[in-house]
């Protein structure tokens, strides 16, 4: 068994805030890298993919049941990958 030596010290508050926080962010830090960086994936409703996209609900619907877009599905909801949905912009894959 490891003796372990447990020390008591005095601090205010605003310290321990400031303390806590710091360490938080050491330990976040690589993620927000990643998300401020654009490596992480966003994945879209379909309310928030159509209006991304700019175009109707059906036609949304009518476009991933052609192939045209892939989603994903998580229970009984379907979402969009944002990388991929630029990707197929860029690519001028998506016509009505």
């Amino acid at each position: 068994m490891v003796a372990r030596t447990i020390e008591i010290t005095e601090v205010y508050v605003d310290e321990l805030t400031d303390i806590v926080a710091e360490k938080l962010l050491q330990k976040i830090k690589h993620y927000l890298d990643d998300l401020h960086s654009g490596q992480v994936d966003v994945f879209l409703t379909r309310t928030e993919a159509a209006d991304f996209l700019k175009i109707n609900s059906s036609t949304l619907w009518q476009w991933t049941n052609k192939g045209k877009i892939k989603c994903y599905g998580l229970g009984n909801r379907r979402y969009y990958n944002k990388k991929e949905l630029i990707a197929q912009l860029k690519a001028n894959e998506l016509r009505h």
